[in-house]
C-alpha cells in the first residue's frame, strides 16, 4: 500500500464540503507580458511547486476517514496542459474559460490541482491554476506561488528547489485545537437536543478542558467566549436579495481593472479609515448599485459577508493546510451615502476586532471534520445559510514577479463558497495595484462583470465626496500623493457617472473629519 497519513480535521472538512453546486477549488489567473513556453512552465512547476511533497499526494476518503496518499502513478502531463481561447482571445474570452473551469470538478483519482497554459492572450500568455481548498488556505497558497517565481526573469528560469521537508500543519496539535475541544460536545448537543445554545455555550467557559489562559483573557476583555459561540450558531439570516437562492452547477467569473494601491492608501488616511475599510465599503456600494440597477429594494438591506481571518503564527506561511477562521461582517448595503457607508463599515470592523469568532469557527471545522459527514453537512448548511458572500482580502508582494522567464502583469483569484452561498468577492494586492474578482452562481447573477465594473466608480464617489463635501478641504494643504490621487479621480470623473451630491447630513461622519 502507498505511503499515507491521516488528513487533519480542518482539511477533511474542506475536502468533504464539495458539492456539484459549489466546488471547493481556489482558482487563480496569472497574466503575462510575453509568451510562455509549455516545456519551461512544466519544468518550473516540477522543480518548485512539487517540492511540496503534499502536492504529489491525492486525497482518499474511506469509511475510516480521509487520508493523504502518495500517487505512485503521478504524471505531470496530466496536471499541466495547454488550452486555447476562442474568438478574439481577450478578457471576455479568458473570463469565459475561467468560468468553465470553475464549474468543472477536479479528478478525484489524482492530486487535486491543475495548471492550464493559455499561449495566446492579448499578445502575451495566461496561466489558470485550480487547486482544492483541502491542500491549503489563501495565505499558504500565496507562499506557494511566490516559491515558483523570482524577482528577475533569469532567476525564475533557474531550477531551484525549496526544502522538501516543508513543515506540514498539525491543526489538532496546536493550541487553538486544544482550547476548542469542548465545541464538539456543544455542537452535537445543539443538533440533537432542545436545550438552549446559550446555556450550552456558557457551560463551555467552566469546562475543565478549556485552557485557563484563554478564559481569563476573555474575562479581562469583557468577552463572553461562550456567548460568541452561541451568537454564531443562532445567527439569523441576512436580507433576502437576488444574490441568494437555489444554486446551479454553472459559475461565472469576472475581474475589474486594477486600482492603484497608493490612491486607496491616501484616501483611507485622509478619512481616518484602513485600506480594508475602504475596499469593503466599495464592495458594499457596488452590490447596492447592482441591486438598484435591477430594480430591487436596497434601503435597509444588510448583506452578510463571511470573511476569512488568518490565524497562522508569524513565519508559518509556507506550511500547507488550513489555518484560518471566519468572521461574519454585515455590509451596510442599505446606507445610501458612500461616506456614511464607509464609516459604518469601519465601526462594524472595529467591533469585530478581538472577536473569538475566527478561533471558534476554526474549532468547529476541526471538530466536524473528525465527526460523521451528516454532522458536518448540518453545520455547514447552518453557517452558510446566514451569509450571502465569501469576501477575502489577501496581501501579495508589492514588486513585479517573474514566472518561467516572463513577467506577471496581473493576478486574479477566487475562493470557493460553501453550502448554499452563491457569491465570492476576492481582493488581492500585487505590485502597487489592487485586483478585484467576483465569482457568482450563473443562475443568480449571470453578469458579475457589471458588479466589478462598479468598484472603480465607488472609489471615485468617495474621492469626489471627500473633496466636494461642505466642510471644505484646503487642497493646497494636502499631500502631493493626495493631490495626485484626486487629480486622477477627477480625470476619470469626466468619463464616468461617478460624482455624487454633497451630503445633506453628516451626522454619521466623525466630528474630527467634519472640522477639516
Amino acid at each position: 500500500m502507498a505511503n499515507r497519513e491521516r488528513i487533519s480535521g480542518v482539511d477533511t472538512a474542506w475536502l468533504r464540503m464539495d458539492l456539484p453546486t459549489n466546488l471547493m477549488m481556489i482558482i487563480g489567473v496569472w497574466m503575462f507580458e510575453g509568451k510562455l513556453d509549455l516545456k519551461t512552465v512544466k519544468r518550473t512547476i516540477a522543480s518548485r511547486f512539487l517540492a511540496f511533497r503534499r502536492l504529489r499526494q491525492k486525497a482518499v476518503q474511506e469509511a475510516s476517514g480521509a487520508w493523504w496518499e502518495d500517487d505512485d502513478d503521478f504524471d505531470i502531463d496530466a496536471h499541466v496542459q495547454r488550452i486555447a481561447l476562442h474568438g478574439k482571445r481577450g478578457k471576455r474570452e479568458l473570463e469565459d474559460l475561467t468560468s468553465d473551469l470553475a464549474s468543472t470538478p477536479l479528478d478525484p483519482t489524482k492530486p487535486l490541482w491543475h495548471f492550464y497554459l493559455v499561449e495566446d492572450y492579448m499578445g502575451g500568455s495566461a496561466v489558470i491554476m485550480r487547486i482544492h481548498h483541502c491542500y491549503a488556505d489563501g495565505i499558504a497558497l500565496v507562499q506557494v506561488v511566490l516559491s515558483m517565481t523570482h524577482a528577475s526573469a533569469k532567476g525564475s528560469l533557474a531550477i531551484a528547489r525549496i526544502a522538501p521537508d516543508v513543515p506540514e500543519p498539525r491543526a489538532e496539535a496546536d493550541f487553538l485545537a486544544q482550547i476548542l475541544k469542548p465545541v464538539s460536545g456543544a455542537l452535537e448537543t445543539a443538533l440533537n437536543t432542545g436545550r438552549s445554545l446559550l446555556e450550552q455555550g456558557k457551560d463551555l467557559v467552566a469546562h475543565p478542558e478549556m485552557a485557563q489562559g484563554v478564559a481569563m483573557d476573555a474575562t479581562r476583555k469583557g468577552v463572553d467566549f461562550a456567548t460568541e459561540l452561541a451568537k454564531i450558531l443562532t445567527m439569523k439570516s441576512d436580507s433576502v436579495t437576488r444574490f441568494k437562492g437555489p444554486l446551479g452547477v454553472r459559475k461565472r467569473t469576472a475581474w475589474a481593472e486594477p486600482l492603484p494601491l497608493e490612491e486607496v492608501k491616501v484616501l483611507g488616511k485622509a478619512l481616518g479609515c484602513s485600506i480594508n475599510d475602504v475596499l469593503l465599503a466599495m464592495a458594499a456600494g457596488a452590490l447596492r448599485e447592482y441591486l438598484a440597477a435591477n430594480g430591487d429594494r436596497v434601503d435597509g438591506v444588510e448583506i452578510r459577508g463571511i470573511v476569512p481571518v488568518n490565524l497562522r503564527p508569524a513565519g508559518d506561511g509556507k506550511s500547507l493546510g488550513n489555518h484560518f477562521g471566519l468572521v461574519f461582517l454585515e455590509l451596510p448595503v442599505g446606507f445610501d451615502h458612500p461616506l456614511e457607508r464607509l464609516y459604518e463599515v469601519r465601526r462594524r470592523m472595529q467591533e469585530l476586532k478581538g472577536s473569538y469568532q475566527p478561533m471558534i469557527s476554526l474549532g468547529i471545522l476541526s471538530v466536524v471534520g473528525h465527526g460523521p459527514r451528516v454532522l458536518q453537512d448540518q453545520v455547514t448548511q447552518l453557517l452558510s445559510s446566514n451569509g450571502t458572500a465569501v469576501m477575502t482580502n489577501v496581501p501579495g508582494p508589492q514588486y513585479p514577479l517573474y514566472f518561467a522567464g516572463k513577467r506577471i502583469v496581473e493576478l486574479e483569484f477566487w475562493v470557493p463558497q460553501s453550502g448554499g452561498i452563491g457569491m465570492g468577492v476576492s481582493i488581492l494586492s500585487y505590485n502597487g495595484n489592487i485586483h478585484f474578482g467576483v465569482i457568482t452562481d450563473e443562475g443568480l447573477v449571470p453578469d458579475p462583470d457589471r458588479i466589478v465594473g462598479l468598484f472603480r466608480k465607488e472609489f471615485d464617489k468617495l474621492m469626489w465626496l471627500t473633496l466636494m463635501s461642505p466642510w471644505g478641504i484646503d487642497i493646497e494643504r494636502l499631500s502631493p500623493q493626495w493631490r495626485e490621487a484626486a487629480s486622477k479621480a477627477a480625470a476619470r470623473g469626466k468619463k464616468a457617472d461617478a460624482a455624487g451630491a454633497p451630503p445633506s447630513s453628516s451626522k454619521r461622519v466623525p466630528k474630527r473629519f467634519r472640522a477639516l
